[in-house]
């Protein structure tokens, strides 16, 4: 089952996805990231992510949760588009099924892409964070997607949450665009 849904994903995602670009605007942040995916590392997980970006769908999406010295959250496809109630945002995902964990040995470090997702480690879907620091903690309990490679100081703009959960109260950044890179 593993492999028939990573073999899905992958013949769905555009052909040769090497990288994202982010566009984030809002209070805080203003500018473009730029991603090298891992698709060597986490084949399943850059298919899915590479999918929805080409869709549209990360477009206009909150950053809506964001912890000083740790990571910034968005990629809430259902529920974290702007104009929405993004009280929920944080909670939902895409249409798609949610992806077996791609465990690596790759650590996460300052500028490291990861997957988010609930207690069990095959629920990743759509949502994603940004290392603002090391969190050696998460080292092989999450699958690492990508490196930022530009635009770490539009990562370290953005506006940060509130209390221990990192919900971003008021106005947050957003991704405005998510396009993928050949």
């Amino acid at each position: 089952m593993r492999n028939a849904l990573i073999a899905l994903l992958l013949a769905t995602a555009p052909a040769h996805a090497t990288g994202l670009v982010i566009e984030v605007a809002g209070p805080g942040a203003n500018g473009t990231i730029t991603i090298d995916l891992f698709e060597d590392v986490a084949p399943g997980h850059v298919a899915q992510i590479t999918s929805l970006a080409a869709e549209g769908a990360y477009n206009d999406v909150v950053f809506h949760r964001v912890i000083d010295g740790f990571m910034a959250q968005t990629g809430d496809v259902q529920f974290g588009k702007l104009g929405s109630d993004l009280r929920m945002a944080g909670r939902g995902g895409s249409d798609r099924p949610d992806l077996p964990a791609e465990f690596s040995d790759r650590p996460f470090e300052r500028g490291t892409v990861g997957m988010a997702r609930s207690q069990s480690p095959d629920s990743a879907n759509s949502q994603f964070f940004l290392m603002f620091d090391a969190a050696p903690h998460l080292d092989g309990g999450y699958t690492v997607v990508g490196q930022i490679t530009g635009g770490l100081d539009v990562l370290d703009a953005i506006k940060r949450g509130d209390g221990p959960n990192g919900a971003v109260i008021g106005e947050p950044d957003r991704m405005v665009t998510v396009t993928v890179t050949p």
